[in-house]
């Protein structure tokens, strides 16, 4: 169940997850923009969401999960505040318009560059998101430079590493408490097969995994060929 937060008017809930120096400005976008903003507990598909204005609702919805680092999630809420100020913008042809494609890219841009060049953020976050924007192909989601950048800050309980720092066939615990053994890179992913149920899953290479390193006790992984279902697990 998701536990929901609209920030009040004066935006006073959102300060203790923006970086020190930013809340002015996200502030006012929310109020210029029409947008309300709702903290979900983490789901390990998404980092946020928008919704555009439906059946004579006046406001933009947009969630963001609630366990994201200070820039993560102003990078996030900015991300999704683009899509919001993109439908504005190409309203009589929003449902054609790609959720990624150029006219999100020009509106997210423009967002993003007041916080770039008012070093609110640290130097290689502000390097990264600069690159980003000169990049015209890139989105925050797949610019493993972004990516890599917002995770230094992820707080990493203590005996945890990234998944693309384990080798091939490595087994790991995952924070739901599922047993993994690494397989081959995906682009950004690793294919990993869950020890329970013998399905393929795709593990992003920068989510926070305990390794195991007695594997005594672990279970033969179970032989699921032609009964693998693929499913996406993009855990940060």
């Amino acid at each position: 169940m998701t536990d929901l937060l609209i920030l009040d008017p004066q935006h006073q809930s959102l300060k203790r997850f923006l970086p020190s120096g930013t809340e002015t400005y996200l502030a006012d976008l929310l109020d210029r923009h029409a947008v309300v903003v709702r903290l979900s507990r983490p789901r390990r598909s998404k980092l946020g969401d928008h919704r555009a204005p439906s059946g004579g609702q006046r406001y933009h919805r947009v969630s963001i999960n609630n366990d994201l680092n200070p820039y993560a999630f102003l990078t996030t809420l900015l991300h999704e505040i683009a899509h919001a100020t993109a439908w504005k913008a190409h309203r009589q042809r929003a449902r054609t318009i790609k959720p990624h494609g150029p006219e999100w890219k020009k509106a997210f841009e423009s967002l993003l560059a007041p916080v770039v060049a008012s070093h609110a953020l640290p130097e290689d976050v502000s390097t990264a998101l600069a690159a980003f924007m000169r990049n015209p192909s890139a989105t925050t989601c797949s610019d493993r430079t972004v990516v890599l950048a917002l995770a230094r800050y992820d707080s990493q309980e203590s005996g945890q590493v990234r998944v693309e720092q384990l080798p091939i066939d490595a087994v790991f615990r995952t924070s739901s408490g599922k047993l993994f053994r690494k397989g081959r890179k995906l682009r950004s992913r690793y294919q990993c097969h869950d020890y329970r149920t013998g399905r393929e899953y795709r593990v992003h290479a920068l989510s926070c995994v305990e390794p195991i390193t007695d594997q005594a006790g672990i279970p033969r992984l179970v032989d699921g060929r032609g009964e693998l279902k693929k499913r996406l697990l993009a855990i940060h």
